[in-house]
């Protein structure tokens, strides 16, 4: 029998959980923390790093607002405990590029108006870079026209489909479309 002045771990209720020692390499940095083993990747990156280029929007992992590169793939920061990232490569928007020195995509962006008002940009460009890694590897999806042939074709929808997750509330998609697509042609080096 349970007593009810317990939870289910045995603590008592509002007595917080014991912290994790983690150690996170983010942007080629090797980060030690403290967190409850509840902190989600993006909590740990915008309350206890700091980092605060991956965006919170939904919460609930819908609209790409906190994408970030993980061993270089694509991962919604919201939907993922900091504790399973350890000795994982994290690189965020902030280890992508500076304003000195811009990512392609980054500069793509910028040179193609990619974005509004700004909320979801470092999503989607953590994305673009995420999605065009999947695209060189030949992982088909499902705007994919040829599932057999081992260069994908990059066209408009094949784009929008694999951007499908990351939404844009201003809805820049041309741009956004148009500066992928430019850094996947070669532009913007």
């Amino acid at each position: 029998m349970s007593d009810p002045d317990t939870g289910p771990a045995g603590r008592s209720h509002g007595e917080p959980a014991p912290l994790s020692a983690i150690r996170l390499n983010v942007n080629d940095q090797v980060r030690r923390l403290e967190v409850d083993p509840r902190t989600s990747l993006l909590d740990a990156l915008r309350e206890h790093l700091r980092l605060s280029g991956t965006k919170k929007g939904c919460d609930h992992g819908q609209c790409g607002a906190c994408t970030v590169l993980v061993n270089g793939r694509r991962v919604n920061s919201c939907l993922s405990l900091a504790v399973m990232h350890e000795d994982d490569e994290i690189v965020t928007i902030e280890g992508l590029g500076d304003p000195d020195h811009l990512h392609p995509m980054q500069r793509a962006f910028v040179e193609n108006d990619g974005f509004q008002c700004g909320y979801c940009t470092p999503g989607q460009i953590c994305s673009a870079v995420g999605m065009l890694a999947e695209v060189e590897a030949g992982w088909p999806s499902h705007a994919t026209t040829d599932v057999a042939s081992p260069q994908i074709a990059l066209t408009d929808e094949e784009i929008r489909e694999r951007m499908s997750g990351n939404i844009c509330r201003c809805a820049a998609y041309p741009n956004i479309v148009a500066a992928i697509r430019g850094t996947a042609e070669g532009g913007t080096r």
